[in-house]
């Protein structure tokens, strides 16, 4: 965890801080509750998951939190298709986020890498 003094640095947390806003943004007026809470607490995951491992202050602690983060972000993605074929979001949303969550998981598999 070098140079990176608290998790709120870390790009992951960043970008998953932007993901949540945008889920909740995009899910504010659903009246499908299950559907709207199962990807807010997904997406949420992932974001509260880096900060938790962040802050157990150890190696292993945080590359479990990470995997754990890694998982989150791929049932979000996974939910955006179930989104898209349900018509909850258009063609544009599903790719915006789509995106978001690679670049994520990308993220985190690279530092999870570096916890190694």
């Amino acid at each position: 965890m070098r140079g990176i003094l608290k998790f709120e640095d870390m790009h992951s947390w960043q970008k998953s801080k932007e993901l949540v806003l945008k889920i909740y943004r995009l899910f504010e007026n659903s009246n499908d509750f299950g559907f709207k809470n199962q990807i807010e607490r997904a997406s949420v995951s992932v974001m509260n998951n880096i900060a938790e491992g962040f802050e157990r202050q150890t190696n292993n602690e945080f590359r479990h939190f990470l995997f754990v983060s890694k998982g989150s972000v791929g049932e979000v993605r996974s939910m955006l298709y179930l989104a898209l074929d349900l018509n909850k979001i258009s063609q544009q949303e599903f790719e915006e986020l789509y995106q978001l969550t690679i670049d994520i998981s990308r993220l985190l598999s690279g530092f999870i890498k570096k916890l190694h």
